[in-house]
């Protein structure tokens, strides 16, 4: 099943949601778009952390693993 294909069918299905319906779905669909964002900024944020640390080390000097 193509990607267009799964998209119109849930496009049809929206389409008999009543208003109420409808508003719990959007929110929903919002909801994992905002933790999607958040998850990527926070690994950004992580990455960014590891490159300042590992120049505070200098180049010949590498973090190991904790675990």
């Amino acid at each position: 099943m193509t990607s267009f294909h799964q998209k119109h069918q849930i496009m049809e299905s929206l389409d008999f949601l009543d208003h109420h319906q409808t508003e719990k779905v959007l929110t929903y669909v919002r909801s994992l778009a905002r933790s999607r964002q958040e998850e990527m900024s926070h690994q950004n944020l992580k990455r960014e952390a590891l490159k300042e640390i590992r120049l505070a080390l200098g180049k010949d000097r590498t973090l190991k693993p904790f675990f």
